[in-house]
C-alpha cells in the first residue's frame, strides 16, 4: 500500500477525534510513528466527545459510538473497530444487588454505547428498568449513590473484579450470551464525504501497522497508558478485536436495532449533584 497520494499540508488536512484508552492505541499507532503520521491532525478525548465534535462539525472523522451512528447520520468504516467476542474487560456493570433488582444505576457517560448496552442488558436478560444517575467513575462514589455502577474504558480496567465484593457483569460476556454475536463498541465514523476509498486505506492501513507492532506497543509505558506490560497484552490481545468481519458486522446491526429501542434522552440521566 501506498499511502503518498492521501498526503496532505497542513492547512487542509482532515481533522481526526481518536479516543485516549489503551484500546485505541493499535488503531493510531500508524497515525503517530507509521507512513500516516503527517496525513490528519489528531487529537484524542472520550468517545462521547468525539461524537460531539463530529455533530459540531470540529472533526471530520472520529472514533464514535456505535449508538451515533443513526443519531448523526453518519457514515464508518466498516474494517476496523474497537469489539469483543464475549468477556471484553473494560465495560464492567458493578452491582450491590442482584441484577434484576438494580432500581438505579449510576453511569459514566463517557461512551453512549455502553450506557446503552447496560440499559439494554438489564431490560432484556434481567426484566430491570433502572434510572440513571449520571457520574465521574469512581466506584466507591457511585455505590454509595446507586444500586448499581457502570466503569467503562481504562479505569474498568484498573479494576480487578474478582477482588471486588459485589456482583459483577462484564457487558462483553453478556452482549454475547444475549445474542450469540461479537459486540462493537466504536467504529470510525464521519460523514458520508469523508469515508473515501483512500481514507478507508489510511485507516485500515493504519491499525494494520499497530496490530504488526503490537509488542513494541506493550513495550512502551506511554503507550500502555501506565498499565503494565502483562495487563496490556492481555487486553489488547485477549479481550479487544480490531478486525471486523462478518460477525462483526452482524453483531453491529443486531445492535443498532436494539438501539433504536433503547435510545437514552439526555432528560432519563439525572445528575448525581
Amino acid at each position: 500500500m501506498n499511502p503518498r497520494p492521501f498526503r496532505r499540508n497542513p492547512d487542509t488536512r482532515m481533522r481526526v477525534c481518536a479516543v485516549s484508552y489503551l484500546n485505541t492505541v493499535p488503531l493510531v499507532w500508524g497515525f503517530l510513528h507509521g507512513p500516516w503520521q503527517d496525513f490528519f491532525d489528531l487529537s484524542f478525548s472520550v468517545p462521547s466527545v468525539c461524537a460531539d465534535r463530529l455533530e459540531a462539525r470540529s472533526a471530520e472523522i472520529g472514533i464514535v459510538p456505535c449508538a451515533e451512528l443513526d443519531r448523526l447520520g453518519l457514515d464508518y468504516f466498516p474494517d476496523v473497530g474497537i469489539a469483543c467476542r464475549g468477556a471484553v474487560r473494560s465495560i464492567l456493570l458493578i452491582t450491590k444487588v442482584s441484577p434484576s433488582r438494580i432500581r438505579t444505576l449510576a453511569v459514566d457517560i463517557s461512551s453512549r454505547s455502553s450506557v446503552l448496552l447496560a440499559r439494554i442488558i438489564l431490560s432484556e436478560r434481567y426484566g430491570a428498568t433502572p434510572a440513571l444517575i449520571a457520574m465521574a467513575p469512581d466506584l466507591a462514589s457511585m455505590l454509595q449513590t446507586a444500586d448499581a455502577a457502570l466503569i467503562i474504558g481504562d479505569p474498568a480496567l484498573r479494576l480487578d473484579p474478582a477482588t471486588l465484593p459485589y456482583h459483577t457483569l462484564d457487558l462483553g460476556a453478556e452482549w454475547d450470551l444475549l445474542t450469540g454475536l461479537p459486540m462493537v463498541f466504536a467504529v470510525w465514523a464521519g460523514a458520508p464525504s469523508c469515508i473515501t476509498a483512500q481514507a478507508r486505506d489510511a485507516f485500515r492501513g493504519s491499525c494494520q501497522y499497530g496490530l504488526e507492532r503490537l509488542e513494541e506497543i506493550v513495550s512502551n509505558p506511554e503507550a500502555c497508558r501506565g498499565f503494565s506490560h502483562h495487563v496490556a497484552r492481555e487486553y489488547l490481545t485477549r479481550y479487544i478485536k480490531f478486525n471486523l468481519g462478518p460477525e462483526e458486522l452482524s453483531g453491529l446491526e443486531v445492535y443498532r436495532r436494539y438501539a433504536s429501542s433503547f435510545r437514552i434522552r439526555d432528560a432519563e440521566l439525572v445528575s448525581a449533584s
